[in-house]
C-alpha cells in the first residue's frame, strides 16, 4: 500500500502546489481558467486522439463493460436522488447530487494517472468509462433540470445537449481518433511527435490546474457534501465492483481500471452545471473540495487492491 501511495504521490503533489499557487494569489483565478482552457481544447485533446487512433473500436467498446459502468452508475444515482427526494428536495438538487457520486474526475485525473501506473493499455477501457459519463451521464443532469423547471423536456432542449456533446473537444478527439484506426491510415512520425510533446503537458497542466481550481471552494454544507463524498469514493467503487465482477464477469484488469476510475474525486464539470442553472453550486463546490482531498487516502487503497491483484 505504501509503494502504491508514493507512486500516486506526484500527482497528488501537483494538485497541491496548484492549490498553494492559488491560495498565494501567485495564480489568479483568470490564468487558472486559461490553463484548463489549455489543457481541454489542446493538450488532453492531443492525448486521446493519440492514443484512440491506435484503437481498433472492439478494444474501446465492449458490451459487458458498458453494461456493468452504465447499470452501476445508474444504481448509485438512483440512490442518491431517492435520498434527496426523500429529504425533500427538488428534482434539480436531486440530479446535482446524483451527479457528484457518480461523475468523477476522469478525463483530468483518472487517465493520466491510470496510464502511468497501469501501463497505456489503461487508455481504451478509461475512455469507454470516459465516454459514458459525458454522453449518458452529462447530459442527465440537464434533461432533469429542464423538466423540472419546464414541466418536460423539449426538442431544441436535447438539440442543445446533443450539439454541446458534438462541440467537446474530448469527445471530438475521440470519435477522430477512432475514426483514424478504422481508416487504417498510418500516424506519421512527425505528427505522432508532436501529439505525444502536446499531450504529455496534460498530465502535469491539468493536475495543477485541478489544484487550483479547488482553492477558489469552499467547505459549505459540510453535512451534504460529506454525503455526497462518501458516495462518491465509497459507495460508487464499491457498486461498481459489484457489477463488474459478479454480475457481468468483466475481464479483470478492464474492471480494475472501471472501479479505478470510479474511485475518482467528483469533477468540476459538476459545478459548471451547477452554477450555470443555479442549483446548489456552494454544495457541489464543497463535495470536490472534500472528496478530492479525502482521495488521497481513498484512492490510494482502492488502487493498492486493483494493483494487489
Amino acid at each position: 500500500m505504501i509503494e502504491i501511495f508514493l507512486q500516486a504521490l506526484p500527482f497528488f503533489l501537483l494538485i497541491a502546489i496548484g492549490y498553494g499557487a492559488a491560495a498565494t494569489g501567485f495564480f489568479g483565478p483568470e490564468a487558472t481558467v486559461y490553463l484548463t482552457k489549455f489543457v481541454f481544447f489542446f493538450a488532453l485533446s492531443a492525448m486521446l486522439f493519440r492514443f484512440s487512433s491506435s484503437l481498433a473500436l472492439n478494444e474501446v467498446f465492449d458490451l459487458n463493460f458498458g453494461l456493468a459502468y452504465l447499470l452501476a452508475c445508474l444504481t448509485v444515482y438512483a440512490i442518491f436522488m431517492g435520498v434527496a427526494l426523500a429529504l425533500r428536495k427538488g428534482w434539480s438538487e436531486a440530479a446535482i447530487e446524483g451527479q457528484c457520486a457518480i461523475i468523477g474526475n476522469n478525463g483530468f485525473l483518472a487517465l493520466p494517472l491510470l496510464i502511468s501506473l497501469m501501463g497505456e493499455v489503461a487508455a481504451a477501457p478509461a475512455m469507454f468509462v470516459l465516454v459514458i459519463d459525458l454522453i449518458v451521464f452529462g447530459s442527465l443532469a440537464v434533461v432533469f433540470i429542464t423538466a423540472d423547471r419546464q414541466g418536460s423536456v423539449s426538442v431544441n432542449a436535447l438539440a442543445q445537449i446533443g450539439l454541446g456533446l458534438l462541440k467537446n473537444p474530448m469527445v471530438m478527439s475521440m470519435a477522430l481518433g477512432l475514426t483514424w484506426s478504422y481508416l487504417g491510415i498510418e500516424m506519421p512520425r512527425a505528427a505522432d511527435d508532436f501529439l505525444r510533446i502536446l499531450g504529455s503537458a496534460a498530465t502535469p497542466c491539468a493536475l495543477f490546474a485541478i489544484g487550483a481550481s479547488l482553492a477558489g471552494k469552499s467547505a459549505e454544507r459540510f453535512g451534504t457534501a460529506v454525503w455526497l463524498s462518501f458516495g462518491k469514493l465509497i459507495v460508487h467503487p464499491a457498486v461498481v465492483a459489484f457489477f463488474a465482477l459478479w454480475v457481468f464477469d468483466v475481464e479483470p484488469f478492464a474492471a480494475g481500471v472501471m472501479i479505478a476510475t470510479a474511485a475518482m474525486p467528483a469533477a468540476g464539470n459538476i459545478y459548471i452545471i451547477a452554477q450555470h442553472y443555479g442549483v446548489a453550486p456552494a454544495r457541489v463546490s464543497s463535495a470536490i473540495l472534500i472528496s478530492t482531498v479525502a482521495s488521497v487516502v481513498s484512492l490510494t487503497v482502492v488502487l493498492g487492491w486493483i494493483l494487489g491483484g
